[in-house]
């Protein structure tokens, strides 16, 4: 019998977590004509919808799940819709939320790296993301990595946890490639006729961004004669720099103002062009629930260099050059090597293609729909 799914696509257009809800939903469309779908996203977000088959449903509903009163409105909201089950793509469960429903974890960041508030309510924000997962039929963590964080720190049992992987998007596939015209039109328009280093990604404490710069810093001193990269730079997509002074301050007292630079947000097809035309992709995170942006990198051809913690081992495999992130010159060892042997940068593209091309948002779609079925099976 088939099951009507509700799936919180609220956050779709956000980065990141945008990434994986709009992957998930046209990977479910691909593979389940079966079931009913209904996404509920804001009021006129027609974009949700688009290319999308018969058995999915747009509910438009206006407030953020940041909101304090959401955690009831969503629940009558969601109740209204009559729904077998519903999958939240990111632990902000509503306290009222109505059972059975599927939660999908992406990492512990949040409680690894606590922002400074007050004890009371770092309480009660344990307890919500606690309670979150304990209600949970399912819960569908990104890596092996995660699965284990959740189960020690959690304690949320092995067996009503699921593994199952995120994947690139198949636009950054060799198949997708930027035209050279485009390319080359691309960077003039950013003004880059230079070598340049690429971190692609959000600025929250743990990605150890600061730490980047400095390395940055310590490997274009190395180059300053090298005929190739003496103008080397660094670029950084995916974030507003004004929201993060402590980066700016790295920046300055680093001495590399002049040569780093800070491009926010951009669309895909430039972000593909960026990761094509990149030296190497650098991302020195302390904690990832999977890491996408190292395969979207691998998947564009380029070499990348990859902290040696958490999830990123498991996903990267033997196609990055791994490093320390808590060692500023460990990280300028990995991007030194990547520059300077020319074999060494000719394999790891080689490998990185192959293991990017490992993870399908297909198979994992298929997979969710299964722990949909399992989860559905278990309620009343």
């Amino acid at each position: 019998m088939p099951l009507h799914i509700v799936i919180d696509a609220r956050r779709m257009r956000d980065f990141g977590i945008g990434t994986y809800i709009r992957s998930l939903v046209h990977a479910l469309g691909a593979v389940d004509s079966e079931n009913q779908y209904t996404l509920v996203s804001g009021p006129g977000e027609v974009r949700t919808m688009a290319g999308l088959p018969s058995n999915f449903q747009a509910a438009g509903y206006a407030r953020s799940d940041e909101s304090h009163l959401d955690h009831i409105a969503f629940p009558l909201f969601l109740r209204r819709l009559s729904p077998d089950l519903v999958h939240i793509p990111l632990n902000r469960v509503p306290l009222l939320m109505p059972r059975p429903y599927v939660v999908t974890i992406h990492d512990l960041a949040n409680l690894y790296f606590e922002e400074k508030r007050s004890k009371f309510w770092m309480q009660l924000r344990r307890y919500r993301f606690h309670r979150g997962l304990v209600r949970a039929a399912r819960v569908i963590a990104v890596s092996d990595a995660t699965r284990r964080d959740v189960e020690v720190r959690m304690g949320i049992p092995c067996e009503r946890m699921r593994r199952v992987y995120n994947a690139p998007d198949p636009g950054f596939s060799a198949a997708e490639a930027c035209e050279p015209g485009e390319r080359e039109r691309i960077m003039e328009r950013y003004q880059i006729n230079y070598p340049f280093l690429l971190y692609a990604g959000n600025i929250r404490r743990h990605k150890n961004v600061p730490r980047l710069v400095e390395a940055f810093a310590v490997v274009r001193a190395q180059l300053a004669d090298d005929p190739l990269y003496k103008d080397l730079r660094l670029v950084i997509i995916g974030d507003i720099i004004s929201q993060h002074p402590a980066v700016r301050q790295t920046v300055i007292r680093s001495r590399v103002e002049h040569f780093v630079r800070f491009l926010g947000f951009v669309p895909f097809e430039t972000l593909r062009c960026f990761y094509e035309t990149a030296a190497a992709f650098v991302f020195p995170s302390r904690h990832e629930g999977f890491g996408l942006p190292p395969l979207e990198a691998m998947a564009c051809g380029t070499p990348v260099v990859v902290s040696n913690v958490s999830s990123l081992p498991e996903v990267v495999g033997d196609a990055a050059i791994l490093v320390n992130p808590e060692n500023v010159f460990d990280i300028a060892r990995g991007v030194r090597e990547v520059l300077l042997n020319a074999d060494l940068r000719a394999e790891l593209i080689e490998r990185g293609r192959k293991q990017a091309s490992r993870f399908s948002w297909e198979r994992t779609a298929r997979q969710v729909v299964e722990i949909y079925k399992e989860a559905a099976a278990e309620r009343g």
